[in-house]
């Protein structure tokens, strides 16, 4: 076990290294393009295999307890070492981001992305898998800034270099938003260090913050917290989200949503809760009051951008309404409660699943009609899906239904559960006003399911051209029938939509992991 989770991490990097490598002359195949994104597909395979394999040893009797742990000393001047382990919180989070990863490069192998060198992108993703699954694998703070550096400069070059218009200053503030955030929260992470006496998680977590005055806990949390919600993204520290996913290439889409964004709410969770309880307490409500109005307000943008004439983008509203999702996280994570963390943990996988086959099927639907806006995808001339690919549109409206939080869906039980816990936060927590979250939280959920709704009908069904506020002489011509869903497609999306069944029929599967091990976070673990 110990093996297979370090193996998990440092393949990608050797596979990174390998694909910058002449391809030895038995396996290059028609070129040396497809080659390397056959490379790609293998080493992620490969990965893959390997958290599966993590997962079958796993001891679900025990998902509390670190398990598959290394810890040996990396720097001994510092106290920093090489610490690895798993358990329930980031167990299917490592699961989430190899399978990510696979599918999208096997749907790259197939439609890779316009752009430079197929050995630069297959690098860089598999450099960006690699800092990911450490991120949910290490439990030093050094090493989880590390790790939780290590994505950003390959996620830059994916959106500048393999990215669609407006890809240099998506890049940018990308960068830029993280990067100043991030220097924020080392702030943070050194403080409790420094002053903890150790950047050992698990220690820290037992520790429970007994060591660490109540000021110093509540700076450690608004340094460590800033950084964690710039990725979250959390409003209104969202604005870089929107032009990445917009400018990003369709895997560079799903990697954003589908697995970075849980880098900042997992840090959340294993730092901030176990580590410093009683600043975390204090800011809760505010936390909590960010993440309301996240939801409301990234609902609200998508039913501005779905509307007819607004020359709304499809990828830009997917891109929104994370920020509406991840704010349920967020909200269930300020209750301080299990039933909240737990409810944001599997709203968290819920999340990558969902939205990481919308940004599949945006991508699918450019390719195919050369653009994403909503008003050429509208209309009698539009896309039309339900006629011209009835698979591809009963996909997008699976897609659209499952983020709405349909139940017997992968979407409801998270957002259920966070306002479940915001009806009875944390003791001294008050409620009066979580409730208030609460009633926005369940507001934000009639306005997804008014946009998304909108969204399918434009979309899917098309219409009249007067319907949606586009005359027939005016409205954009379209094409004719084209491809539904093609083999490779039907590949990668497969596992999304199966998944994001049996997580809404069987959430115990999932919660039955998460919860000991965050009933044990929130105790201090004890």
């Amino acid at each position: 076990m110990q093996i297979l989770l370090a193996a998990i991490v440092v393949v990608p990097l050797v596979g990174a290294v390998a694909a910058l490598l002449p391809a030895p002359p038995g396996l290059k195949g028609k070129s040396p393009g497809q080659a390397v994104l056959r490379h790609g597909v293998t080493v992620t395979g490969a990965v893959l295999a390997l958290s599966v394999a993590l997962a079958a040893g796993f001891d679900h009797d025990r998902p509390a307890r670190m398990q598959a742990t290394t810890d040996v000393s990396w720097i001994p001047a510092l106290g920093i070492r090489i610490h690895l382990g798993v358990d329930g919180v980031s167990l299917p989070l490592l699961v989430l981001t190899a399978l990510l990863t696979f599918l999208c490069a096997l749907y790259s192998y197939h439609r890779m992305p316009a752009g430079p060198s197929p050995k630069a992108f297959v690098a860089l993703l598999l450099v960006l898998e690699s800092g990911t699954l450490a991120t949910f694998a290490v439990l030093d703070l050094m090493l989880f800034f590390l790790a939780f550096e290590m994505v950003l400069i390959p996620m830059y070059f994916l959106i500048a270099r393999w990215g669609g218009e407006g890809r240099e200053r998506a890049a940018w503030r990308f960068i830029l938003y993280t990067l100043l955030g991030s220097v924020v929260m080392l702030l943070g992470l050194l403080l409790i260090g420094i002053k903890g006496g150790t950047f050992d998680m698990v220690a820290l977590a037992t520790d429970n913050g007994s060591s660490l005055s109540h000021t110093t806990q509540l700076i450690a949390v608004v340094a460590i917290g800033a950084g964690l919600a710039v990725k979250a993204p959390m409003w209104p520290l969202h604005s870089w989200l929107p032009d990445a996913h917009t400018a990003a290439p369709t895997v560079g889409s799903v990697l954003l949503a589908g697995v970075l964004l849980k880098m900042g709410t997992y840090g959340f969770v294993r730092i901030v809760l176990p580590i410093t309880p009683d600043g975390a307490h204090t800011l809760a409500p505010y936390l909590a009051a960010f993440a309301a109005v996240g939801i409301v307000y990234g609902s609200l943008v998508c039913l501005a951008l779905a509307r007819s004439g607004a020359k709304g983008d499809l990828k830009r509203l997917i891109a929104y309404s994370s920020v509406g999702h991840m704010g349920f996280v967020l909200l269930g994570i300020a209750t301080l409660t299990p039933t909240g963390v737990n409810g944001a943990l599997f709203a968290n996988i819920a999340h990558g699943l969902i939205t990481g086959l919308l940004f599949f099927l945006v991508g699918a639907i450019k390719d195919r009609y050369g653009t994403s806006d909503l008003d050429s995808l509208s209309g009698a001339t539009g896309a039309a899906l339900y006629g011209r690919a009835p698979r591809l549109g009963g996909l997008l409206a699976f897609g659209a239904v499952a983020s709405l939080g349909l139940p017997g869906l992968a979407g409801f039980w998270g957002e259920m559960l966070a306002m479940f816990a915001s009806f009875r936060p944390a003791d001294g927590l008050s409620r009066p006003a979580f409730l208030t979250f609460m009633a926005l939280a369940g507001f934000g959920t009639l306005l997804t399911a008014a946009y998304l709704l909108v969204v399918v009908r434009r979309v899917c069904m098309g219409g009249d051209g007067e319907a949606d506020g586009v005359t027939p002489a005016t409205a954009p011509s379209g094409p004719g029938p084209f491809a539904d869903v093609r083999a490779y497609e039907f590949a990668a999306w497969t596992p999304l939509v199966v998944l994001t069944v049996l997580a809404g029929l069987w959430p115990a599967a999932l919660l039955g992991l998460t919860d000991p091990a965050v009933q044990q976070l929130l105790a201090g673990g004890k």
